[in-house]
């Protein structure tokens, strides 16, 4: 079903549309099959990972010469809008992809770049990316984890919690103080190879509302030592900078993944509605059944449209922080209405989680919390008032 007649996102090409159809073959025959038993499991098998890289879903927009897809952003969201649309809620490429990848492009240097993207590229290893602590979630300033230099490595302390890729990532971008009394100016990103460290711990894989086939984490870190060659780009204290370039293409990547979910909550509804019957007819003749579901096609489309525009302008390079925010508190609240909205008309089976409405319900309230909750979005769309 089409949100918008005739409209087509205006950073799509012929070349994006080749590349929708063969990840979207590629989801429906090697992942879709399996989506069920990952979240029984509470994970995705580990050469699902591989597959995808063989198939090129990993590092898309990533450099050539690094083994990445030699992409843009595009390229990603067509990537995880196929993924969406697929209802593989748990394979966590846009953390390895969207933002660990470029976090080691943008900053790492050249002997870094060319010893951890390509097997990223491949499926080799499986990126995290460790921010949130137990008492520290959207206020990144707040990271109590430590990384002090001793002689030629650093020795890195604490604890980080809700991590995605957290039981299978081999590579972790660990958000650590090197200097304790500077704030946020002493801030590192500090890389650990999971499989050369001694004391680092995985905690339990968190039992989550919804994205049941993503493994999320605790992560401890007791005295492990990495070499001072593992600082994420050449100098100490720059995390917090880093981090806060990333953001705005980090936040698009959950606006994507929530237009794609209100556009087939609208479009499995409306399907839904037009065979159940009730009193004689079906539920779509009935005009609250109409025009509840009109409101949701229009602010669904009104959400592509809108995150469509951040899109282009994160291309050119022009996507501002604000503006990021604004699309990502306002998407994923639509998102949560809309699924809320339509399981509605499910009746009792909008409750049952062999329907896919049910599984959108449970994996959506996530997103108004990950990637900065949407009340510091607002906050930061106030500063600029």
């Amino acid at each position: 079903m089409e949100m918008i007649a005739g409209y087509k996102s205006p950073w799509m090409t012929e070349e994006l549309e080749i590349l929708e159809s063969s990840v979207r073959k590629f989801y429906e025959k090697e992942f879709a099959p399996h989506s069920e038993r990952w979240n029984k499991q509470g994970h995705v098998d580990r050469d699902a990972w591989n597959k995808a890289g063989e198939a090129g879903i990993l590092c898309a927009s990533i450099s050539e010469e690094y083994g990445g897809g030699g992409g843009s952003f595009a390229h990603e969201m067509v990537i995880a809008q196929e993924q969406g649309r697929a209802g593989v809620a748990g394979f966590g490429n846009s953390v390895h992809s969207g933002i660990v990848a470029h976090y080691i492009e943008a900053y790492g240097t050249e002997e870094q770049k060319k010893k951890w993207l390509p097997k990223m590229a491949t499926g080799e290893m499986v990126a995290a990316i460790a921010m949130t602590e137990p008492g520290t979630g959207s206020d990144l300033q707040g990271v109590r984890t430590t990384a002090k230099k001793v002689g030629n490595q650093y020795v890195i302390n604490g604890q980080k919690t809700f991590i995605t890729n957290g039981q299978q990532a081999t590579l972790i971008c660990v958000v650590a103080k090197t200097d304790p009394a500077a704030g946020a100016k002493g801030t590192s990103l500090i890389m650990v190879e999971t499989d050369e460290v001694e004391g680092f711990r995985r905690g339990r894989n968190l039992d989550k509302i919804g994205q049941h086939a993503q493994d999320t984490s605790e992560l401890f870190f007791d005295d492990v030592k990495v070499p001072t060659s593992n600082l994420l780009g050449t100098e100490e204290g720059k995390g917090f900078i880093q981090l806060m370039q990333q953001l705005p293409q980090e936040r698009l990547i959950i606006a994507v993944q929530a237009c794609v979910a209100m556009e087939k909550a609208v479009e499995v509804t409306a399907a839904y509605t037009k065979e159940r019957k009730a009193f004689g007819k079906s539920i779509l003749d009935f005009q609250n059944t109409q025009f509840r579901l009109a409101e949701c096609k229009t602010e669904a489309a009104i959400a592509r449209v809108f995150t469509d525009d951040c899109a282009m302008k994160l291309l050119e390079g022009k996507l501002d922080p604000t503006t990021a925010a604004m699309a990502k508190w306002w998407t994923t609240q639509k998102q949560c209405e809309i699924v809320d909205t339509c399981l509605q008309f499910f009746g009792g089976y909008g409750y049952m989680m062999e329907y896919p409405i049910a599984q959108m319900y449970t994996d959506a309230r996530i997103q108004k919390i990950y990637g900065g909750t949407n009340e510091i979005m607002k906050m930061l769309i106030a500063r600029t008032l």
